[in-house]
């Protein structure tokens, strides 16, 4: 079984983001087979959980010394085929829902990338790498590339390739979900969606 992760950012019901994310999903799931992909969209807004703490030390066995509504989504995060992560513009960067859980996620692995430290006391939990993609949204005069570094970077730190970054700008901010009246931008997520299908399916032949 294919186990695909979406993630959202956004506090908004029915964002422009949540429409990018779903229509890349759909993707995905609409260009592999039905009984062998798996999909779970996690909406951060409707969960509750602390910032990181910056304890210092590794919580293993746990994935977090702190318990929450996370504890969930550790295991979807480490267990997943490829991951979908969207985030609206806020301040040239994320918003605090996608920056909290980002930051939560820090136990992932150890800082020691190039494996020179074997006595870290950080365990890497992920062995493998996983297919991913960003979604970004904002203004029409709003810089998304910091937000694009901080996802990437994270992507980086759990193991995830980034195969694309479908990114929209809207003009009318006073409107929820206006990326569903531009074309440009729904065909650039499906054809997303579709390449990271192609992926999936090369990696995970019967």
């Amino acid at each position: 079984m294919i186990k695909l992760l979406v993630v959202s950012g956004s506090p908004v019901v029915g964002s422009s983001t949540d429409i990018l994310l779903h229509e890349i999903e759909g993707a995905i799931v609409g260009n592999l087979p039905s009984d062998r992909i798996e999909s779970t969209f996690v909406k951060l807004n409707d969960m509750k959980f602390i910032p990181c703490q910056a304890c210092g030390k590794a919580p293993t066995p746990d994935w977090c010394f702190f318990h929450d509504d996370l504890d969930k989504v550790y295991s979807l995060v480490a267990e997943c085929d490829c991951l979908l992560f969207g985030s609206p513009i806020y301040f040239d960067s994320v918003s605090a829902q996608a920056k909290a859980f980002m930051d939560r996620c820090n136990c992932f692995r150890p800082v020691d990338f190039d494996d020179t430290q074997p006595n870290h006391h950080f365990v890497k939990r992920l062995k493998r790498k996983r297919p991913g993609a960003i979604v970004l949204v904002g203004g029409a005069n709003q810089w998304m590339e910091g937000a694009r570094r901080s996802i990437a970077g994270f992507f980086k730190w759990i193991e995830v390739t980034n195969e694309g970054v479908v990114t929209y700008a809207t003009t009318d901010d006073n409107r929820i979900g206006t990326v569903k009246e531009d074309r440009e931008a729904l065909n650039r997520a499906q054809e997303t969606g579709k390449h990271l299908a192609s992926l999936l399916a090369k990696t995970h032949e019967a």
